[in-house]
């Protein structure tokens, strides 16, 4: 029985996109342009840059000798329908933008794993799975006295590492085993980030099995209609919505993410660094603005998910969704009752008037020229001040955000560590303008900063010796765009 439900597991798993893409005729090809397409560079493209870029590859693998037959934009449709791609149309986007699927992503990640395969056992993996047995069997110890037997342990090996310390017996790990461990901390980053793809898939399953059970169940007191209207978020009371909510929560606090920062400061810093790849230092150096920027997408399809869920209930959209789904389901059902007495050829006598509505594509409206109505731009001279030039100095010191000084903190503050956000800022360096300060510094970040969903409280002291408060977005400015304040 053990043998007929692996059987029937793999062959359901065979008809998934990741199975597929591995087993289809041109796999190698496939695999190599979605890889270098949309994988070790951007993670999404517009549908107008993707078709060119693949043009560009497709005519490169043509003159090595491939077979590829097809054009950009049959194989781009061809991959979309075998569920090797997603495509989404982002607010306020002018074209539909494609990324891999969480399954794509997986097949690649195997077959690159094959070419280059990690060793079989290594001391920092072994290492790794002792250090999270031991912390799982204190964790779910209920015994208090083998409690205080493990913290007493803990407390004298602190204290002879601290007596060793001050004697100058620092042990520093090898360069060979550092960079060991260093790489499967890379390893088990970038698995992190491909988990954030399977959560957004999981939200939209969840979001469309939630909306056919709208639809196709029957009655007005559906279970999924009642506890809506009872104001339940489905999509958040779900294991996905709960499970990445804890995961949030944990990315967003200040405490853990002021280790990972410093964290990452010292091991990048360290002489054992210098002898990893160009593109494990870039990884290490963006870790946190891609957790942050992947994170923020997922919570933002969170969110627009669970409330557009609770719109089409509201909106009593589903009643017309759930009337036409019966119609089509009599439809049917009167086709197949007849199909055995009308053939497919068979004249009806039946005459389908076509719609005479004018049906025009996007792509074909034009857009607002705002060349076409500008505004009068003279200006009146005004009347000669009669302020001496450090009383204009200092109305001018008031009334202008002076945003020179502003980036130079930002500088001097990314000099010192990978990551700050405004809070820091203000708490580094005194906000000599004011609320013009704050300002000032959320025009940076909306520029040239890292904008999470979440919002931040931030203080700061006047010229009048007052503190006050204010609810801003949440904004970090991060050291691999530093350059930016330069031009």
């Amino acid at each position: 029985m053990k043998t007929i439900r692996s059987v029937a597991a793999l062959r359901k798993l065979r008809e998934q996109p990741l199975w597929s893409l591995l087993a289809a005729t041109k796999a190698p090809a496939f695999v190599a342009l979605l890889q270098s397409l949309l994988l070790d560079n951007d993670k999404s493209l517009p549908g107008s840059v993707l078709h060119e870029r693949l043009a560009r590859e497709i005519e490169s693998l043509r003159i090595a000798g491939e077979d590829l037959p097809e054009t950009p934009q049959q194989y781009a449709s061809q991959w979309l329908a075998n569920g090797w791609l997603t495509r989404q149309f982002p607010t306020g986007a002018s074209e539909e933008e494609y990324e891999l699927s969480a399954d794509a992503v997986s097949a690649i990640r195997f077959i690159t794993g094959v070419l280059k395969p990690r060793a079989a056992a290594t001391e920092s993996r072994l290492s790794l799975v002792i250090q999270q047995l031991a912390q799982l069997a204190e964790a779910t110890d209920p015994d208090a006295a083998s409690r205080v037997r493990l913290l007493a342990a803990e407390r004298e090996r602190i204290d002879k590492a601290i007596a060793e310390a001050g004697r100058g017996g620092v042990k520093v790990l090898p360069d060979d085993r550092a960079l060991e461990r260093v790489r499967e901390v890379i390893g088990l980053a970038e698995e992190l980030t491909h988990d954030f793809r399977k959560v957004r898939d999981q939200f939209d399953r969840l979001n469309r099995d939630l909306r056919q059970d709208l639809v196709e169940t029957e009655g007005s007191r559906a279970d999924v209609l009642e506890r809506l209207f009872a104001g339940v978020d489905l999509i958040g009371e779900s294991e996905a919505g709960r499970t990445f909510d804890a995961f949030w929560r944990l990315l967003t606090d200040s405490e853990q993410s002021a280790t990972l920062v410093g964290s990452l400061d010292e091991v990048t810093n360290r002489s054992f660094a210098r002898q990893l790849e160009a593109r494990e230092r870039r990884f290490l150096l963006n870790l946190t603005s891609v957790l942050l920027d992947e994170g923020g997408g997922v919570h933002d399809v969170f969110q627009n998910l669970a409330r557009s869920l609770k719109s089409f209930v509201q909106s009593r959209e589903f009643q017309e969704q759930r009337r036409l789904h019966v119609l089509l389901k009599a439809a049917n059902q009167a086709a197949l009752a007849v199909r055995d007495q009308v053939r497919a050829n068979q004249q009806t006598g039946y005459t389908l008037t076509l719609t005479s509505s004018a049906i025009r594509s996007v792509a074909q409206w034009m857009l607002y020229d705002p060349s076409q109505r500008v505004a009068e731009s003279s200006m009146a001279d005004a009347e000669a001040s009669v302020l001496d030039i450090d009383a204009v100095s200092e109305l001018v010191r008031h009334s202008e955000i002076d945003f020179q000084t502003l980036m130079q903190h930002v500088v001097d503050m990314l000099a010192r560590q990978s990551q700050a956000s405004i809070g820091d800022l203000l708490a580094a360096f005194p906000a000599e303008q004011g609320l013009g300060s704050v300002v000032g510094y959320v025009a940076l970040g909306a520029k040239h900063g890292e904008i999470a969903p979440e919002s931040e409280i931030v203080s700061w002291v006047g010229d009048d010796r007052i503190s006050r408060r204010a609810r801003v977005p949440a904004i970090y400015f991060v050291r691999e765009r530093v350059h930016e304040f330069s031009k």
